[in-house]
């Protein structure tokens, strides 16, 4: 088990709720700042094709003003790639991106775009990126991910976060913990994120080989009640907690 877990906040939709309205309040470089002095380990900010959030001008502050690292979450185009060969983040997340959608919507196929994705990777890696491909927890999906060069994987954690009753929940539960394992034995660092809450997290936060969780939507949305600050300060002790407790998963 890693020593400790590392939490990323993602501050997307402090962009959505500023783009509402226009302007630039709430600002997400604000937000940055706060997770930072709340005990977050790095920003995540997912940068789209149809700038719905976070915009270019987001990137370009974040990573000139920002001391922690940044993750860029993007599809996995020409364009968002040339953007990241350019701004050189810490990280570099690929993830399946539809207009239609509200939110990501599953894993990225990894087993079924290897020729498409693997020249990405190498652009990426060579500009000094840490790549990430944010997938399903299935072992197809992990082998390809080493197979074309990234050196990390974030599990899709939406089905179990989401999952309707308690069976079906730790049936998700076990999907994680498995994947996790087959990414350590592949050689692959672990993250995971998707739809994480005070009340899912600890399980989660027990998985031995996973080192990251990557945490936006819920954090921004129980800021409205508690502040930022707050919420992130009470998921970081849940995840030390949950760290901590070795006793098995609930």
């Amino acid at each position: 088990m890693a020593s400790s877990l590392r939490l990323g906040v993602n501050v997307d939709h402090v962009a959505t709720v500023r783009n509402a309205r226009g302007g630039r309040h709430p600002d997400p470089l604000v937000a940055a700042r706060l997770a930072a002095d709340a005990g977050a380990d790095g920003i995540t900010a997912h940068l789209r094709e149809d700038r719905r959030h976070i915009v270019d001008d987001d990137i370009r502050r974040l990573l000139a003003e920002i001391r922690l690292p940044l993750n860029l979450e993007m599809a996995a185009t020409e364009a968002m790639v040339a953007i990241a060969v350019r701004g050189r983040p810490h990280a570099v997340c690929l993830v399946p991106e539809r207009r239609e959608e509200r939110t990501t919507e599953g894993g990225l196929d990894v087993a079924g775009q290897q020729n498409w994705l693997a020249p990405h990777v190498g652009r990426l890696t060579d500009a000094g990126c840490r790549v990430s491909m944010f997938i399903a927890p299935e072992r197809a999906q992990l082998e390809a991910s080493r197979r074309i060069g990234a050196p990390v994987v974030e599990l899709h954690t939406g089905e179990y976060c989401d999952a309707p009753d308690a069976p079906a929940r730790a049936r998700e539960l076990e999907r994680l913990q498995a994947a996790a394992r087959i990414a350590a034995d592949l050689g692959l660092e672990c993250h995971a994120g998707h739809g994480i809450s005070f009340d899912t997290v600890a399980p989660i936060a027990r998985i031995p080989e996973v080192v990251e969780l990557n945490i936006g939507h819920f954090l921004v949305g129980e800021a409205i009640f508690t502040g930022l600050g707050p919420a992130i300060r009470r998921m970081r002790a849940l995840m030390d907690e949950a760290r901590a407790d070795r006793r098995g998963v609930a």
